[in-house]
């Protein structure tokens, strides 16, 4: 670090409060929207879904101290996953006034312009300094649960304001660079399912009119097998047979290539092991969310397999098909302590019939299009790693 370079407590340099703890029974279906935890994500702030708001009475009297103003810097504070923190924190624009804080969201000010940036400050929040010191305070949980006594604690890397602005334009560029990766990825998603709608139509209404049959019928579709819990018996864990959760599967894109816990030989000895390509979907917390496997791997209760039958479908196809589906069977699963979906609503879901033909030519395009994906991934993830360099070098007073 530079010899002009300081180090100084947050509450130095910067305003910040904490949302109020707004209760149930205050909601309401209009006024001043409240900031959520949801709504903020890719560094962004989306409020076209929150239905959550506050009178204006009590927006404009009892919580007025709350209001948001534009050019305030806003993160979320509570069930955040550690190394997706970066995700949580934006800026709030003009468009999206007037706004009330709520619970586990946290905004903060520059009290001097002259002596600290907020850009600045966005990507310092973005930095292992930062997190480690958080993790610690925290007692080192894998979620993010903390406040502005957390807060008070932080050791802040203040450089004058002039390396602060020639820090931000360059970090500005690179995250720029990286984010324009992530697009691209995500247009290529975009890009297959308006494919598949071109060649199917909308498998909702059925806008084609296919021959409609039972999901059944189209192959075998069972539950996964676990006879004990994990929880009640560690011995099942931690062998060299993968175990998909509904986490991993809710996480995964097209291919589930990942995992996080495996069972040992007496763990798969009370499961049963689905081959590589079974079509994953989830029934219970994560409602309908599918991946295909790409390896050997055991799943619980929680999770139903299908293994396609090839003279009739693929499971590229149904995968695709599924998730034009998923919102409407996540919104009608019933809800006991979690939301879920029985078997037998899965095995009689109607499934449009194109010709096999048809539906195997879109899977060897959505095949091409995810060899194209799996090259820009690696690209991605080479910009993330040269983007994190560059931050690390950036606070260390190396740039």
């Amino acid at each position: 670090m530079r010899n002009n370079w300081r180090i100084v407590k947050i509450p130095e340099v910067l305003f910040f409060q904490e949302g109020p703890g707004v209760r149930k029974n205050q909601f309401s279906t209009c006024g001043v929207k409240l900031l959520n935890v949801g709504n903020i994500n890719e560094g962004k702030i989306n409020l076209s879904k929150t239905k959550v708001y506050i009178s204006e009475k009590e927006a404009f009297g009892k919580y007025k101290h709350f209001l948001i103003d534009e050019g305030d810097l806003v993160i979320a504070s509570s069930g955040i996953i550690v190394d997706n923190f970066y995700n949580k924190i934006a800026f709030i624009k003009k468009e999206h006034l007037p706004l009330c804080m709520n619970t586990s969201t946290i905004r903060f000010k520059s009290l001097d312009s002259n002596i600290i940036d907020l850009n600045y400050f966005k990507f310092f929040l973005k930095t292992k300094f930062f997190s480690n010191q958080l993790q610690k305070l925290i007692t080192g949980s894998a979620q993010l649960n903390f406040g502005p006594s957390h807060l008070k604690k932080i050791d802040l890397i203040l450089p004058p304001l002039e390396d602060q602005k020639r820090i931000v334009k360059i970090l500005d560029v690179a995250d720029a660079l990286r984010q324009k990766r992530k697009q691209a990825i995500a247009l290529l998603d975009d890009y297959l399912r308006s494919v598949f709608l071109e060649m199917f139509g909308d498998p909702v209404t059925n806008s084609k009119g296919w021959e409609l049959q039972a999901f059944e019928s189209l192959g075998t579709l069972d539950r996964g097998k676990s006879k004990h819990r994990p929880r009640n018996a560690p011995e099942l864990l931690g062998g060299s047979h993968p175990l998909i959760q509904t986490g991993d599967i809710a996480n995964a894109n097209l291919f589930i290539e990942e995992y996080k816990s495996t069972y040992s030989d007496f763990g798969l000895k009370q499961s049963k092991k689905w081959p590589k390509g079974t079509l994953c979907i989830t029934i219970a917390a994560n409602i309908a969310k599918t991946g295909i496997l790409n390896f050997d791997a055991c799943f619980p209760h929680s999770v139903v397999g299908f293994v396609a039958n090839t003279k009739k479908t693929n499971n590229k196809f149904i995968h695709f098909w599924m998730s034009f589906f998923q919102k409407i069977l996540e919104s009608n699963a019933p809800e006991s302590a979690q939301k879920n979906i029985n078997l037998k609503i899965l095995r009689c879901l109607k499934v449009i019939n194109p010709p096999l033909e048809m539906q195997n030519r879109f899977a060897e395009i959505v095949e091409k299009t995810e060899s194209i994906k799996q090259k820009m991934l690696i690209q991605s993830q080479e910009l993330e790693t040269q983007f994190q360099a560059l931050m690390q070098k950036a606070f260390k007073g190396e740039l």
